[in-house]
């Protein structure tokens, strides 16, 4: 949830500063895996967003991989995988079509649905953990 939200206001950031475009290519910048320092702040954007992937991804698999887990999770967290897939999709168009105003605001939209569904997950987690653990006592 902190790197996802953490991400969102990178992003936030990046477009209300018009930083959208310091990192010209997709998905790495000029020079590489370690940056100049102009990009720096794009990178961390795209570090985070690859970090943030990896975890949602994560999390799904973990999910229909434990007998245990509930329905809801295993939805939820499939959700986010789809859209967590499709903002990576969306984040190199935008930078291949030089921040097109309709893409921007889909990623936007995008980036907000994948909240909701990390979200819902952490939340559902934790009532069932929670409901879990009083039926023991």
């Amino acid at each position: 949830m902190i790197i996802l939200y953490s991400l969102m206001f990178l992003g936030g950031y990046i477009s209300a500063a018009g930083l959208g475009l310091t990192c010209p290519e997709w998905p790495l910048c000029p020079n590489g895996i370690m940056p100049d320092d102009e990009y720096f702040i794009e990178w961390t954007h795209r570090l985070v967003a690859a970090t943030t992937g990896t975890l949602v991804i994560a999390t799904m698999v973990a999910s229909w991989i434990n007998k245990n887990s509930d329905k809801k999770i295993k939805i939820t967290s499939s959700l986010a995988t789809i859209f967590v897939i499709t903002q990576i999709t969306l984040g190199a168009l935008v930078i291949d079509l030089k921040l097109h105003a309709v893409l921007v605001a889909i990623h936007l939209g995008v980036g907000i649905l994948l909240f909701s569904m990390v979200l819902l997950t952490t939340l559902f987690a934790f009532r069932i953990a929670k409901i879990s653990l009083q039926s023991r006592i």
